[in-house]
């Protein structure tokens, strides 16, 4: 099955997102439990702070099935963040034994 990533950026300040993050989580978790291969996180800065935005890696049938389901996060319903949504071709590793 292919791979996508979806990439974000914050456009609202941590008080405001804060609630949808917590959802975000609980969204990603009720996915995996539900079987879908998902990984979710946030990007760093050079000193290692939240660098403002996100990533998600996660296996789709297909971009359009990809996007119904990115367009699902409440980070991205409740409109706290600009995102892009590609797919990932991935080369070396195996995704489906990460557990964080």
């Amino acid at each position: 099955m292919p791979w996508f990533a979806k990439t974000e950026r914050f456009k609202v300040p941590l008080e405001v997102r804060r609630p949808h993050l917590e959802a975000h989580r609980r969204w990603v978790a009720a996915l995996r439990q539900g079987g879908t291969a998902i990984v979710s996180g946030y990007l760093v800065n050079e000193q290692g702070r939240p660098g403002g935005g996100g990533l998600l890696l996660f296996e789709a049938i297909d971009h359009p099935s990809a996007e119904a389901l990115v367009r699902q996060d409440p980070l991205i319903a409740a409109g706290c963040v600009d995102w892009q949504l590609q797919g990932w071709v991935l080369v070396v590793g195996d995704l489906r034994q990460v557990q964080p």
